[in-house]
């Protein structure tokens, strides 16, 4: 009786290889170990780059010929605008990835992302309200643009709020995470929100079709200050993922060498 060997599917192999790479990134002692060691360089780098961007925006970057010097809360405002919503999709697509395939750890993260993508929501429309007073004579109207992302914060607070009023923490998962996905069609309508209805609010400055409407060098403090930020959410989030691990795993020998570590560290 004649053998016959079936070659060698490469792709099958690679991918499999792949999934096994991620799979030993997941576990729990190795993933907190990288977030321990990603967070001091996320820190660092979101300080320079946010030296660097208010350097720019501030020192730099040329009086405005109509708005004069208030211009400058761009470089805040715009950055933060962004953030809040590209977050709000890393957000929901760690969410996605935790109720197909039941990934704690992606739903951690998901969580983890929220309470930041919250803050540069607020930050922006806190910034907007003093940016329109001067230029719009008024702190707020119930233009488009500043309304949906209004319940953009609405929605990073209900996903907080409603994770933690469930107690058991899979299900927790499940109810934020569908509310994480189906806030998602709110992201197109604040981008597109200025194109679709007439408004107050003035068109984007900065598009992937065009060529930026504003001099090279507030792009490039706009775009530091965005750095900026994208660094300290990664830092914010892989904290708060760290102290999450810790709770979950506080009984395993790894966690309980984690949190003496932590305690040593911490003291004077």
């Amino acid at each position: 009786m004649s053998t016959t060997f079936k070659p060698l599917d490469r792709d099958a192999s690679t991918d499999a290889a792949r999934s096994r790479r991620w799979l030993w990134l997941a576990a729990p002692p190795r993933f907190f170990a990288l977030a321990t060691a990603l967070i001091p360089w996320c820190l660092a780098l979101a300080a320079v780059l946010g030296a660097a961007g208010l350097w720019v925006g501030l020192w730099l970057a040329p009086t405005d010929a109509q708005q004069g010097e208030v211009y400058r809360i761009i470089f805040v405002h715009v950055p933060a605008a962004w953030m809040s919503m590209l977050i709000y999709l890393a957000m929901a697509g760690w969410a996605a990835i935790g109720l197909i395939f039941q990934a704690r750890l992606a739903s951690m993260m998901a969580r983890a992302l929220a309470p930041t993508g919250a803050l540069m929501t607020f930050l922006a429309l806190f910034t907007g309200a003093l940016w329109g007073q001067p230029t719009w004579g008024t702190w707020w109207v119930w233009d488009a643009r500043l309304t949906s992302e209004l319940l953009l914060l609405f929605l990073y607070l209900g996903f907080i709020a409603l994770h933690g009023s469930i107690e058991d923490p899979r299900r927790a998962d499940r109810a934020a995470g569908l509310l994480a996905l189906a806030g998602v069609i709110n992201v197109p309508i604040i981008y597109f929100s200025v194109q679709w209805w007439n408004t107050l609010h003035q068109g984007a400055s900065v598009s992937l079709t065009r060529a930026p409407s504003m001099a090279s060098t507030m792009l490039s403090g706009m775009l530091l200050m965005a750095l900026a930020f994208w660094a300290y959410s990664i830092a914010a989030a892989l904290m708060r993922v760290r102290a999450q691990l810790l709770r979950r795993e506080q009984h395993a020998a790894w966690a309980q060498s984690a949190a003496h570590t932590q305690a040593r560290e911490s003291q004077p």
